[in-house]
């Protein structure tokens, strides 16, 4: 049985503190793959606005090019919004042979908990969870955390909203962002 982590997120754009995150991901020795869900419809950002999921897809392909890790746009056919949950029962029926952990930062533990049916999610997955200096995890309830396995990680201060608000700083993008991303921003007029 191989061990997946499943590493998902709107990625509007995809940005280089995604890329160190999955890089922690795959060199923690937990997963012996790691497979990127580009997720259309959050249903905390229903009310944003978001680039074209087919645009974004290409952005996660190109940023992920030279990672040994899968694509998935399994979300696009799944009901929306975009429950994780859903996610992980869709990819087990899929690929029983697998045992999956659901990959996320841990400030995104902290509210793990208020997450649709999170119960679901923990019955069908581990979490793996890339640690942030200074942060801790006391409020997290025991049943979340001894699913939990912490892998090290030091963050890149960024975020897709950061890239959105400084989209006019070329120095900051490319700082920031993926070669082949910032490209396609470019080439595309994107987030103007």
């Amino acid at each position: 049985m191989k061990k997946i982590g499943l590493f998902g997120g709107t990625f509007d754009p995809v940005h280089n503190g995604h890329i160190e995150i999955a890089d922690s991901f795959i060199n923690s020795g937990c997963i012996d793959e790691l497979w990127v869900l580009l997720t259309p419809f959050p249903p905390h950002k229903l009310e944003k606005k978001h680039v074209s999921y087919d645009t974004r897809l290409k952005m996660v392909k190109s940023a992920f090019d030279e990672f040994d890790c899968k694509i998935l746009s399994i979300e696009r056919d799944l009901p929306k919004p975009s429950y994780t949950y859903r996610t992980i029962q869709a990819l087990k029926k899929d690929y029983p042979e697998n045992i999956f952990f659901f990959c996320l930062g841990e400030d995104s533990l902290s509210k793990f908990h208020t997450w649709k049916h999170y119960e679901k999610i923990l019955e069908e997955a581990g979490l793996l969870v890339a640690v942030r200096p200074n942060s801790g995890h006391k409020s997290v309830d025991k049943s979340i955390l001894c699913k939990t396995t912490f892998v090290d990680h030091i963050p890149i201060e960024v975020s897709s909203s950061a890239i959105k608000e400084n989209i006019n700083n070329k120095e900051f993008l490319k700082l920031n962002l993926p070669d082949s991303v910032y490209s396609i921003i470019e080439k595309e007029n994107l987030y103007q």
